[in-house]
């Protein structure tokens, strides 16, 4: 039976960050809201790597962000480097969703597990669109 964790075989894409001090909250642990700036720097990294640029406002094709689930799995605290995994595990007609884990350097187990849904938008219209091919192809379902 397969586990409901992820494993770093499951992610073809990965983003490294470092923890700063300012991230740690009154308990001594990296707070909640500081994953949150990581996995969105893991995601502008991971649409560069498809091709699209961090100035997406300006683009025909862009994303917006509609839903997030946020498992949190276990603590961490500062100083620590995070691998974070990212693929695309299901695409719709106008949006698709990203799977993300948090991986302590050197460790197989998740820290902390993330879904995003986004739809695919154009900003200059103010309408939602069908998801471009690209990513399509980089469907990974484990």
């Amino acid at each position: 039976m397969k586990s409901k964790y992820s494993n770093r075989n499951d992610f073809g894409f990965w983003t490294k960050v470092p923890t700063r001090w300012v991230d740690m909250d009154g308990l001594r642990h990296i707070n909640h809201a500081a994953y949150l700036s990581y996995m969105e720097t893991a995601r502008l990294n991971f649409y560069k790597d498809l091709g699209y640029g961090m100035h997406r406002w300006d683009q025909e094709i862009s994303t917006i962000l509609v839903s997030m689930k946020v498992e949190y799995l276990e603590q961490a605290s500062h100083p620590a480097h995070f691998d974070i995994g990212q693929r695309i595990s299901k695409v719709g007609n106008k949006s698709f969703d990203i799977s993300t884990s948090i991986f302590k350097e050197g460790e197989d187990t998740p820290i902390l597990q993330a879904k995003f849904i986004l739809v695919t938008y154009d900003y200059r219209n103010n309408r939602s669109i069908p998801v471009p091919d690209d990513f399509r192809k980089h469907l990974h379902v484990s």
